[in-house]
């Protein structure tokens, strides 16, 4: 298992979450969840290279401020993973960051993702798939899913997945807001506004998911029945902390979305379009209302992690 002398690029997308029905808070400080992945064409970049000792750069339009040691969970991972395979933690790793920050899309768990493969490749470690999922749960709810990519059912804290069998791909816009959300703060909001007998909350989070029709909906590719399936629970907790997101759902329709809804605990927002077409179209009109940092138009539902080199 001798390190390769050549260096290892991986792409993980963004992901949203199409329905999140999420439980009341457990014993351990932690909510079990029901929900629906969805991976995103919108992707950061990693690369490492050998390297004496384990380094982190970050580039792109989204990484300003962010750490570049141990507090960044790609470096977490890249540290678990040589540990568990016995190997010094030594790589150059280079994030190009294109996925919004603190935006309920998941970035960080993508770039955690993305440090697991393409260290695996790079030290010639070889570990089976779900011995790398393994070590995705122990750094993240959402980093497993950035793994397997596509859509899937998310339950337990989001770690245990099922695949779904998708028909076409959706299409989407992302308004981008201009600051972010933290998501342990929406989560106690969401508690706060239960109260102390967790009133509203999911008694069987999964099962709550599969009744709702949201599997079909997925299954069927029609973005029309989609539309109606959309929910989340944490959404009147991310409106509360962060009001000018009612504004931008009301933008999204205002614009002919389908449908929108607040992407896992936010602050981005996603709005359903017909089609490609009608995606590009949404993206302008939405932009131009001002209410949002940027719009994207991205399709969804089977991007995938890639490694080269």
């Amino acid at each position: 298992m001798s390190q390769t002398a050549e260096r290892v690029s991986v792409r993980v997308p963004a992901k949203i979450n199409l329905q999140l029905a999420v439980g009341p808070l457990g014993a351990d400080g932690f909510h079990q969840i029901g929900t629906v992945f969805h991976a995103l064409e919108l992707t950061d970049q990693l690369s490492a290279a050998p390297a004496e000792s384990l380094t982190l750069t970050l580039t792109g339009a989204e990484s300003a401020g962010l750490p570049t040691d141990q507090r960044n969970l790609a470096w977490r991972a890249a540290s678990l993973l040589a540990e568990h395979g016995g190997v010094p933690a030594h790589a150059e790793l280079v994030i190009d960051k294109r996925i919004p920050v603190a935006a309920g899309l998941a970035g960080g768990s993508a770039d955690a993702a993305a440090a697991l493969l393409a260290c695996d490749r790079l030290w010639g470690l070889g570990l089976p798939a779900g011995e790398l999922a393994g070590l995705a749960a122990q750094l993240g709810s959402d980093v497993a899913f950035a793994l397997l990519g596509g859509s899937a059912v998310g339950s337990g804290r989001g770690e245990r997945l099922r695949p779904i069998q998708g028909g076409r791909e959706f299409h989407w816009v992302l308004a981008v807001a201009h600051g972010g959300l933290s998501t342990p703060a929406v989560y106690a909001e969401l508690d706060r506004r239960r109260g102390s007998d967790q009133a509203g909350a999911a008694g069987d989070p999964v099962a709550a998911v599969t009744a709702s029709g949201v599997l079909e909906a997925v299954a069927s590719g029609d973005p029309g029945l989609l539309a109606g399936r959309l929910a989340n629970d944490l959404q009147p907790a991310a409106i509360a902390l962060a009001p000018y997101l009612a504004a931008t759902l009301a933008a999204g329709q205002d614009c002919g979305a389908l449908a929108g809804i607040v992407s896992g605990s936010g602050p981005t927002c996603a709005f359903l379009a017909r089609d490609e077409a009608h995606a590009r179209t949404l993206a302008r009109a939405l932009a131009g209302t001002g209410s949002c940092r940027q719009a994207l138009a991205v399709a969804g539902g089977n991007a995938r992690a890639t490694v080269s080199g």
